[in-house]
């Protein structure tokens, strides 16, 4: 097994003790797993749960059109963004690491610094909570044709490969004198929460699915209308979204 490369003061690299893999020879049993979490890794796991239970929210209301259920498929992308910014501070503050962090690290989405701590404590989960959770969302609250779906499966879509080429080049990107990335090459994908206050926004004005309708209305490209060929020009919002997320000339400086 490879091991993890962690970089020295003199520019090299060095590999990291087998103490990190010893860990899960160590342990045994049916929850060792479960022991061998770090705090940093639960917090990140509830980034997961927020984007989870946004999700399950949505088809509740389109079950049963409770509102109740969409203001908390609203609320909890925001939720996640919370436990997404504490758990590279939380993995500091505890100076801990894990394996199993870094694989949930496999498609971080915001880097902190170079080191192996916040590189292993953000998450894969950004991408339910601030992708297949809006896309969900724009779904219940009326983008439902043909193309519509194709939009949103392009937006989640490019979010995973915005995910996972930032976890392939970001030690390619300038760095301060902290060692924190300058900027973020392409929109990071928390940024689709704008999407989401502009969706809140619409059902709060009863401009939804049922009511008054998505603003912009819909057009038919091809066909007969109610046909394949149908599109609500709100969908293109999410086009854009996703080319400025995978695109490599946009770059969004650090706070």
């Amino acid at each position: 097994m490879a091991h993890i490369k962690t970089p020295k003061p003199n520019g090299g690299t060095t590999a990291n003790s087998d103490n990190v893999l010893q860990q899960y020879v160590d342990t045994d049993g049916h929850f060792s797993m479960v022991r061998n979490f770090r705090l940093a890794d639960l917090v990140t796991i509830m980034n997961g749960v927020c984007g989870s239970f946004s999700i399950f929210s949505s088809t509740h209301y389109l079950i049963n059109n409770d509102d109740d259920c969409l203001w908390w498929a609203f609320a909890l992308p925001l939720a996640g963004l919370m436990f997404d910014f504490f758990d590279g501070k939380v993995a500091r503050w505890r100076k801990s690491s894990s394996l199993l962090g870094q694989e949930l690290d496999s498609l971080a989405d915001l880097v902190r610094n170079t080191s192996f701590y916040d590189q292993t404590f953000a998450s894969c989960f950004p991408q339910i909570s601030f992708g297949v959770a809006p896309a969900v969302l724009a779904f219940t609250i009326g983008l439902r044709t043909y193309l519509d779906t194709v939009c949103l499966t392009g937006f989640i879509c490019c979010g995973l490969a915005r995910l996972a080429r930032f976890n392939a080049t970001v030690a390619l990107i300038p760095k301060d004198g902290g060692g924190k990335a300058r900027y973020f090459e392409g929109l990071p994908i928390p940024s689709s929460l704008g999407l989401v206050a502009l969706m809140f926004y619409w059902t709060r004005q009863g401009w939804v699915e049922g009511k008054a309708g998505i603003p912009g209305g819909l057009v038919t490209l091809w066909g007969p209308s109610g046909g394949r060929g149908d599109i609500h020009l709100a969908s293109i919002l999410f086009g854009l979204m996703a080319a400025a997320m995978v695109s490599k000339t946009l770059r969004v400086p650090k706070p």
